[in-house]
């Protein structure tokens, strides 16, 4: 079976859960009416089944090739696809109207790339990453920076990427050598040698442009002295049209575990010629916009992949027969029962689920709390939006992917030994999910940064009120027997969270190596109380609905599975929060030479 955009989930997120109608009078909202928003779905549903999913295993096969004119062909079918990705303005959803966007509120372009990125996480990548420089040129560039490149990246007519990663130097950023010498005209020379760049060059848009991370002649040393440049493969001409070639070259492609279809390049800058975007010396906050946008594509990326395989394991299970249910035979006129039969075939497949779902909903609640933060005239709103999105981003990101590959491994299992091979298409989902735990800041990075920098800003602001709003949840709901088992289990691992939250306060400033070694639980342990949450929002509608009268079983689905995370994923709080409070001394006991 071929993926199937869930596209019934994603409108019921968004109508009934999220409730987007009722921030219609804000900006980006007046223009996302839920009937225009279905449209959208439906539609996305169909250009990502019928056109990108096909590719998938296209892309896998045949993957990207280098020219030795330093050119890069994609895999056959994806140049056409893309020209229909554009031609339909799909790049353009989230887009400024300002610069040929469609102005829409992020969390709606959201859905549409989670179905893009399970039908095709290689192709889905290429403009996912355009939007992000799309972002950060909106953020920092001048007037005529905005006006010169943004209307080409927000179709999708020119490419974008994110150059930052150099050979000696991947996340500490402090070491990067690329250098950029200033010209007379306002330009400068960069040179330097980048790694590890998806996208970097290829055959689908008319122009690439590039972003920067380099260091200007005297500029102070580590990461206050690095700078953000525009280096377009093309230099625009008078019209803003490609031009004259730029000296960016790409030097070879990486051979990979998974996403084949994506060209991760060498980019070499040979005096090639860019404009600072910003400041002096202060490009690396310009790229955290770019990077903070991506992190959240990268959880995306965690659930997209996790929903792909997860249908890919479903269909397989009522298919596959072997062996006979524990109860009694279920397909007596077979020679063996669908394997769908077995509990723990179907555990699997619950706990995959599970996590899916409430994992989209945290995902799409988390972006929703970004577009209150651009949007809302209330400051209050717009902090606690601005608050959220810093605090939840390494949570979506780190817990997600984590979460992601652990259900494409299930997947796999499920497949058996057909799942080892390349005949199915498990084996894809597991390579390709895999390198979104290293993206943007591993996993462990990520869970650093939000015991380190996240949970302490601003006095504790942000976590505390999250606390108080799943408080303020479980005291309002308590009183409801059917939701009982929601608000229980709610508020449980919020007594867990804010017990390892204490821990950590107490012990992390004492000894930093004790926040250290409680990052990775703390983080799983805070995505799964905000999973239990979005269960919770998630079963008070379904059984909003069930009151009023409505039989579709599509309610009651819901509340089931809802209720198993709450029994049979949520116990996981009690381990997490008894490794976290352990403490960091067995961990750091050996000396490094036993290793």
């Amino acid at each position: 079976m071929s993926y199937q955009p869930p596209v019934r989930d994603h409108a019921f997120l968004l109508r009934d859960v999220l409730e987007i109608e009722k921030y219609a009078n804000l900006p980006g909202f007046e223009d996302a009416a839920i009937d225009v928003v279905d449209q959208i779905i439906q539609e996305a549903g169909r250009f990502t089944a019928e056109v990108l999913a096909p590719l998938n295993a296209v892309g896998d096969k045949q993957g990207c090739t280098w020219n030795p004119d330093h050119t890069v062909t994609t895999p056959k079918g994806f140049k056409e696809a893309y020209a229909q990705l554009v031609a339909g303005g799909w790049p353009a959803l989230g887009a400024d109207t300002a610069y040929g966007g469609q102005g829409l509120p992020h969390v709606v372009n959201l859905s549409f790339s989670e179905m893009s990125s399970s039908a095709n996480m290689a192709f889905s990548m290429y403009p996912g990453l355009t939007h992000g420089a799309y972002s950060a040129i909106l953020n920092g560039g001048s007037q005529a920076q905005k006006d010169l490149y943004l209307p080409h990246l927000a179709s999708g007519n020119w490419g974008g990427t994110m150059n930052l990663t150099e050979p000696h130097c991947g996340t500490d950023l402090g070491l990067l050598r690329t250098k950029a010498v200033a010209q007379a005209d306002g330009s400068y020379r960069i040179s330097g040698t980048k790694i590890w760049i998806s996208g970097g060059e290829h055959d689908m848009a008319e122009n690439i442009v590039h972003l920067v991370l380099a260091r200007i002649e005297g500029a102070p040393e580590g990461v206050r002295g690095i700078s953000l440049f525009i280096v377009p493969k093309f230099l625009p001409d008078a019209d803003g049209k490609p031009g004259a070639r730029n000296p960016v070259f790409c030097d070879g492609l990486e051979e990979k575990m998974g996403i084949h279809g994506n060209a991760t390049c060498v980019i070499r800058h040979e005096e090639s010629t860019g404009w600072l975007v910003g400041e002096e010396n202060r490009g690396l906050a310009l790229m955290f916009v770019m990077m903070n946008e991506a992190r959240i594509g990268v959880g995306l990326q965690g659930i997209a992949q996790a929903e792909a395989a997860y249908q890919a394991a479903a269909a397989f299970a009522k298919d596959r027969l072997q062996g006979r249910s524990l109860t009694g035979p279920k397909n007596p006129d077979g020679p063996a029962d669908p394997i769908i039969v077995h509990p723990d075939v179907r555990r699997m497949l619950m706990d995959s689920r599970a996590v899916i779902e409430a994992g989209r909903a945290f995902l799409f609640w988390t972006a929703l709390q970004g577009d209150l933060a651009h949007a809302s005239p209330d400051e209050a709103v717009r902090q606690k939006g601005n608050d959220y999105m810093a605090l939840m981003t390494p949570v979506v990101k780190g817990f997600l992917t984590d979460k992601g590959l652990k259900v494409c491994s299930d997947a796999l299992q499920i497949h058996g030994g057909s799942g080892f091979t390349e005949h199915f298409p498990a084996s894809q989902y597991m390579r390709d999910v895999r390198i979104a735990l290293i993206y943007e800041g591993t996993n462990g990075v990520q869970a650093l940064d939000l015991v380190g920098r996240k949970l302490a800003a601003n006095g504790g602001r942000a976590v505390m009120g999250f606390f108080a709003e799943l408080d303020a949840f479980v005291a309002a709901n308590q009183d409801d027997p059917a939701l009982k088992p929601f608000t229980e289990g709610l508020a449980d691992a919020k007594a867990k969270l804010q017990e390892g939250t204490m821990w950590l306060m107490q012990n992390g400033l004492m000894n930093p190596d004790n926040a250290g070694a409680a990052s990775t639980d703390y983080m799983h342990l805070f995505g799964l109380t905000a999973l239990a949450y979005m269960w919770a929002l998630i079963a008070k509608t379904c059984q909003a609905k069930i009151a009023a009268g409505d039989t579709d079983p599509f309610y009651a689905t819901k509340l089931t599975i809802g209720r198993y995370y709450m029994q049979r994923v949520l116990p996981d709080t009690t381990g997490h929060l008894a490794k976290l409070t352990s403490g960091s001394e067995l961990m750091m006991a050996l000396p490094a030479e036993a290793f």
